[in-house]
């Protein structure tokens, strides 16, 4: 990997992240993602990294790729943003993971040795995308066809690494055992919830400080009252369903359904009257 190659593709590779994110057909898609986290960097850089001459080769032309790709990434969308020059406020995360990417990929070179080096150094990379690769084919079921194409590669890529860069079968299926526990362990802390805050009943429902609050479902929410008088109230939750309440006020009676629900990859609550 020469380092004309290397600053050609980080080039490319800011160019095509630039278009997920700024192109709206893109937004909440797989393709986005490429932009925001990890995944497909990690991608990037295993290319780089065993195929450098040396340890010290692998890290400066890791680094170098990180470095020149993720600022272009911020700049190739400035003229298409409404926070124009601000959108650099986000880099600096992405500066501190460049730093990182020096040590990580000279200790990276190593995978090539194919031995329990490699296979130590690799796997916790196999296990994230493993992890992410079964989060979203999750998400996939449950909101299709959202995150297919995350979930499909990066169960695909943990998979290739563990068989590229393992050696003996030993080292396979050591690898591949923390990979499905790392996935497990992901999906089941994927489905819970843990939602504390305030929401607002919808317009034109206002009560006295002594209205009362019943929940059928008090498993699935805790509700009480924030501000009775313009309807805000406390929602505590730990799993996602459905769900009514009854608030009694004086004479007065009104039943409320609730919904904690996912959508975009993100926990909603909905509120909405029933009639009596």
């Amino acid at each position: 990997m020469t380092l004309p190659k290397v600053l050609i593709l980080a080039v490319c590779s800011a160019v095509i992240t630039a278009v997920f994110l700024t192109v709206p057909i893109f937004k909440g898609t797989s393709f986005e993602r490429m932009g925001t986290y990890l995944e497909a960097w990690i991608f990037l850089a295993v290319i780089i990294m065993p195929n450098c001459k040396s340890a010290l080769d692998s890290a400066i032309k890791t680094f170098l790729f990180f470095l020149v790709s993720q600022p272009l990434i911020y700049l190739f969308q400035v003229p298409f943003s409404d926070m124009g020059w601000k959108l650099f406020g986000y880099y600096r995360t992405w500066f501190i993971w460049t730093l990182l990417t020096f040590p990580m990929a000279f200790a990276g070179w190593y995978i090539k040795k194919r031995n329990w080096l490699s296979t130590v150094i690799i796997t916790p990379a196999a296990a994230f995308l493993a992890v992410i690769g079964a989060c979203s084919l999750y998400e996939t079921v449950t909101e299709p066809p959202r995150l297919l194409v995350t979930g499909v590669l990066c169960t695909a890529h943990s998979v290739i690494y563990i068989y590229t860069f393992a050696g003996s079968r030993a080292q396979k299926l050591t690898a591949s055992a923390v990979c499905i526990a790392a996935a497990i362990c992901g999906v089941i802390l994927l489905q819970n919830v843990d939602i504390s805050g305030d929401s607002i009943l919808p317009e034109g429902y206002s009560y006295s400080e002594n209205a009362e609050i019943t929940v059928d479902d008090t498993d699935l929410a805790q509700i009480t009252f924030k501000d009775a008088e313009n309807g805000i109230l406390h929602v505590e939750a730990k799993k996602h369903g459905e769900t009514t309440f009854t608030i009694k006020d004086g004479g007065k009676e009104q039943r409320f359904a609730i919904k904690i629900k996912k959508e975009d990859g993100h926990t909603q609550l909905e509120i909405e009257p029933l009639q009596t």
